[in-house]
C-alpha cells in the first residue's frame, strides 16, 4: 500500500502541475479548481506514504517521478521543447533518485 499512496501522490500532482498549465495563472476557473483539488488529493496520499517510506526517499521518488512525467507532457501535449541540457538534467535526477534507493543506507525502507 505504501507505494500505491506514493503513487497516487504522484499522479496527481502530474495532473495538477498539467493543469496549472492551462489555467493561464489561475485566471481560468475549472483548470484552476482541477489544479488546486488534484494538489489536496496529492498531499494527502503523499502524507499516507510518509507513514511508511523515510521523507527523502518519498520526496525523491515523488519530485523526481514527478519532473519527468510532467517533463514529458509539456513536449508531447503542450509542445514544449527540452534542450539537450535540460535532458541532461533530467537524466542526473532520475540517476540521483535511483543512487540513493538502490545504494545508500540512509534511506533503508
Amino acid at each position: 500500500m505504501k507505494y500505491l499512496f506514493l503513487a497516487l501522490a504522484i499522479v496527481f500532482e502530474i495532473v495538477g502541475s498539467s493543469f496549472m498549465q492551462t489555467s493561464n495563472g489561475f485566471t481560468k476557473t475549472i483548470p484552476t479548481i482541477v489544479t488546486i483539488v488534484s494538489y489536496v488529493i496529492s498531499f494527502f496520499f503523499f502524507s499516507q506514504a510518509l507513514k511508511y517510506i523515510p521523507l527523502g526517499v518519498a520526496y525523491a521518488i515523488w519530485g523526481g517521478l514527478g519532473i519527468v512525467v510532467t517533463a514529458i507532457i509539456s513536449v508531447v501535449f503542450f509542445k514544449q521543447t527540452l534542450d539537450f541540457p535540460a535532458i541532461i538534467g533530467i537524466s542526473l535526477i532520475v540517476a540521483g533518485v535511483i543512487i540513493m534507493n538502490f545504494f545508500s543506507n540512509s534511506t533503508a525502507h
